[in-house]
């Protein structure tokens, strides 16, 4: 009976220590940034969204704003991490979707004391694309509608 639990805690241990050693946390929503940042300040985060707007380089670094689709988050990137965004979020682009880890502040000193993110490393999670319109017939449809109404009442008014 001995031999069978050395057996099996040898077994349990191995299977264990064969797990990855790295865990991963799920990238917070920018509501419970927001709304937790005294306890988040000056603490490594992991945050996940769409990139929206233009991307503003900096020198070495650039600024990069990141939408989970409650709240966008201001992101302080080095240049390199920033190159790696291929669309960003606009009227007529859908922006990567991407997650960063870096050290969330709630006041930034260094930016005069804006809420951001500076960023150490950044994934892309998928690849944005540009939207395609479609055309609305039925729009259409009322315009010319509209348009014949329009005409109509111009001749009866030119008859009277």
């Amino acid at each position: 009976m001995r031999k069978y639990l050395i057996f099996y805690f040898f077994i349990l241990s191995f299977a264990f220590l064969s797990l990855p050693s790295t865990a991963y946390a799920a990238p917070l929503s920018s509501d419970e940034l927001i709304s937790n940042a005294k306890g988040y300040d000056g603490e490594p985060v992991s945050f996940a969204g769409e990139v929206i707007g233009d991307i503003m380089f900096r020198g070495a670094h650039a600024w990069v704003n990141i939408n989970d689709g409650e709240s966008a988050i201001g992101v302080w990137m080095p240049g390199e991490l920033a190159k790696k965004v291929r669309f960003t979020g606009s009227y007529k682009f859908i922006g990567d979707w991407v997650e960063i880890t870096g050290v969330f502040h709630r006041a930034c000193p260094e930016h005069g004391g804006d809420l951001d993110i500076h960023a150490q490393s950044i994934d892309k999670i998928s690849t944005g694309r540009q939207k395609t319109e479609k055309f609305n017939n039925e729009k259409k449809n009322l315009a010319l509608f509209l348009l014949g109404i329009l005409g109509l009442v111009w001749i009866l008014k030119l008859l009277k």
